[in-house]
């Protein structure tokens, strides 16, 4: 891959680091409720929910930095795989939970993904 896909997929690892750290352990703090626009009553009664989906973002991250250091063809094709999963999740979750999601998760994904491809 070319030092700029790379860069793109690592940028994009470490969104999904982030929040991972919002969901699964700041969940409940002001930082996470203004970022995930939620009360704090609504923090406290999902917290377990909140921890599990930061969980899968931490899944998505661990992949993401996988295929950023893994050597070609293994690195491009596992990254491919896992820009493609951060798209869907991101449209799923756009449908269902915030439309700024498209903005923060699938557009970064597509962007990487088109790097990542051009770089094949």
């Amino acid at each position: 891959m070319s030092t700029l896909a790379t860069l793109a997929v690592l940028a994009l690892a470490a969104i999904h680091s982030y929040i991972l750290v919002l969901e699964m352990f700041l969940w409940t703090t002001p930082r996470a409720t203004a970022a995930f626009g939620t009360s704090a009553e609504f923090a406290a009664g999902t917290k377990a929910l909140a921890a599990n989906q930061g969980l899968y973002n931490g899944f998505l991250a661990a992949g993401l930095v996988w295929g950023a250091v893994a050597s070609d063809p293994v690195g491009s094709q596992v990254s491919v795989f896992f820009l493609v999963c951060v798209a869907i999740a991101g449209i799923y979750g756009a449908a269902t939970a915030s439309r700024k999601i498209i903005f923060v998760q699938t557009v970064p994904a597509l962007a990487a993904l088109a790097l990542v491809l051009l770089a094949r």
